[in-house]
């Protein structure tokens, strides 16, 4: 069942997302190379706690950190520990919050140091294709014509997107229903409607859209071991378009 939310519920869940994004960026600006993802995790439970909010992963099923880090063929879900970053990784960061009863959710990819061309166009598109799913939330679209916009402007690029892992309703609960795949026929689907909340969050291989898990049951790779990019917002649809709730104040 999709749960619509009030526009207070969706104000209270913009200060759990703000709390994501005013996080991340402060990630952005302590990433460099020679730190670890261990010292980025708990710079981000630092910030979040420090705002009156709890970290959302923390514990999330077993999941032992706050902070998802994953690193060029990594895709999603990368445990942080002593890996120290270099100059011209790619490194997603995966971030959520629990704030007055309702969840934040975000995530955006970063380049440290210089890349080549092809990995910059790589975060660009998927970039871009949230963009497009975003914009195609709106009060009678269908919910795969988000899906369908995510993947038209990836596959348009020579990308893949990932199909084994799905954006998600969000609200109460970090995931709620319904599942929102990054591919898609448009023109069907639920029907959106005001009040709905959303965590749009497309995965981009450079290569095949084929990917595996780890040994360590969390950490989501490439099957190709090709680059991976990962953007992800909140957004609710309302009537006069989506609200992004994951944008910094």
């Amino acid at each position: 069942m999709i749960h619509i939310k009030t526009k207070k519920q969706i104000e209270t869940m913009r200060k759990a997302n703000r709390i994501v994004a005013r996080t991340l960026e402060i990630l952005r600006e302590n990433i460099r190379p020679g730190i670890t993802t261990l010292e980025l995790d708990q710079i981000a439970e630092r910030e979040i706690r420090s705002n009156g909010a709890v970290p959302a992963f923390l514990g999330y099923r077993g999941y032992p950190a706050s902070l998802c880090a994953s690193i060029n063929e990594e895709v999603v879900h990368g445990i942080p520990g002593s890996r120290v970053i270099k100059t011209g990784d790619v490194v997603s960061m995966d971030l959520g919050t629990f704030y007055e009863g309702f969840c934040g959710d975000s995530a955006r990819t970063v380049a440290v140091g210089e890349v080549p061309e092809r990995t910059q166009q790589l975060m660009t598109v998927t970039k871009e294709a949230l963009e497009h799913g975003i914009e195609a939330m709106r009060v009678g679209n269908r919910l795969y014509d988000i899906s369908a916009a995510i993947q038209r402007h990836v596959e348009a690029n020579g990308f893949s997107v990932v199909r084994q892992f799905v954006g998600h309703g969000i609200g109460r609960e970090m995931h709620e229903d319904p599942q929102i795949p990054n591919y898609g026929k448009p023109g069907t689907g639920v029907r959106l409607k005001a009040g709905m909340v959303f965590a749009i969050e497309p995965m981009v291989n450079m290569g095949g859209w084929e990917v595996k898990v780890l040994d360590d049951d969390w950490t989501v790779v490439t099957l190709d071991g090709s680059l991976s990019a990962h953007f992800e917002h909140s957004v609710a649809i309302t009537s006069d378009g989506p609200d992004i709730l994951s944008l910094p104040d």
